[in-house]
């Protein structure tokens, strides 16, 4: 009986001794809209296609991102290069380009497979909405590459200016 009292109040005083320790020590909390988390270098976000010096779409519509996926979600159409007014460097582009970012897993076999490094997943992580038609992320909307973000923070909370 004695004992249990013991190892009672010992666990109390190691709880207690693990609050008193963080109750002096900074927040890691930070103001979220305005100030943005540093991702790590390998973090896989959202898609891009990357252009190349040129301008032009570094996609050839070769497909084997979408023959990499294993859940199916991008759809790729390929389409014949016009010599006169050429949209990539090869004898075809990706005239219709889409991913399922509702189904998509992240995992960065499309980026893993693409011969030409035209997809990319970033570290961009805002990805939240409220209608499902914007979750279908077209070609037009994976060549626009967002602003960077003024304010962000590394994993210690202190904020850096970019």
């Amino acid at each position: 009986m004695i004992a249990k009292t013991f190892d009672g109040i010992k666990n109390l005083l190691i709880g207690l001794g693990v609050t008193f320790r963080n109750l002096l020590s900074k927040p890691v909390t930070f103001c979220y809209p305005e100030v943005k988390r540093i991702m790590p270098e390998r973090y896989r976000g959202r898609h891009f296609l990357n252009r190349d010096e040129n301008g032009l779409e570094r996609c050839v519509g070769c497909s084997l991102c979408s023959v990499n996926c294993p859940v199916g979600c991008i759809h790729v159409v390929a389409a014949e290069n016009d010599p006169n007014h050429p949209i990539s460097e090869g004898e075809r582009y990706a005239a219709t380009y889409e991913i399922n970012l509702l189904r998509c897993i992240y995992c960065g076999y499309c980026e893993e497979a693409c011969p030409v490094d035209a997809v990319v997943l970033r570290e961009h992580y805002e990805l939240a909405d409220y209608d499902r038609d914007t979750y279908i992320a077209t070609k037009s909307d994976l060549l626009v590459y967002p602003e960077p973000n003024q304010f962000r923070v590394n994993i210690l909370g202190n904020t850096t200016r970019v």
